[in-house]
């Protein structure tokens, strides 16, 4: 099923149940859908924007709460930061398992591989391989630093 109409779907059920917390959650995601469609459309493009950007959508969202949980946690909001991992829970219902650190490995290796990477100059295209295929499975800012180890050592 296309993540649009999993969140839809997803929203009209928490609708019915009357589930507030869940509701809120899943409406700011329709919201965050709706003003990539608003600034692609204004792109030029004609269709709103594809799974693959909502999923990024979606890992950004995650991102960004995962920063203020810390943050409220720092500041001793814990109400605030219980919240935010919440949120966090909903969200990660319509992203993908996230990859393993071995199996991230593999997934480096195989993206080197596959392009047939060398040196470090080969980073960007080992980065863009692994965007196009893992999108949603893995945090890239832990990753890049892995790829560079990877590319050094070879």
């Amino acid at each position: 099923m296309e993540m649009r109409a999993r969140v839809a779907t997803a929203l009209k059920q928490a609708m019915k149940e009357k589930a507030a917390e869940r509701l809120s959650t899943l409406r700011l995601i329709n919201a965050a859908i709706k003003d990539k469609d608003i600034a692609a459309r204004s792109d030029g493009a004609e269709k709103g924007v594809g799974d693959a950007e909502v999923l990024a959508i979606l890992g950004r969202m995650t991102k960004q709460r995962q920063e203020s949980a810390r943050a409220y946690e720092e500041g001793g909001r814990l109400d605030l930061a219980e919240r935010e991992r919440s949120e966090i829970s909903v969200i990660e219902e319509f992203l993908p398992r996230q990859l393993n650190d071995a199996e991230i490995a593999e997934a480096i290796n195989q993206a080197i591989a596959d392009i047939d990477a060398s040196s470090i100059r080969d980073m960007g295209q080992v980065m863009a391989e692994l965007k196009g295929r893992y999108t949603g499975q893995m945090d890239f800012g832990k990753v890049g630093p892995m790829v560079k180890d990877r590319l050094c050592a070879s």
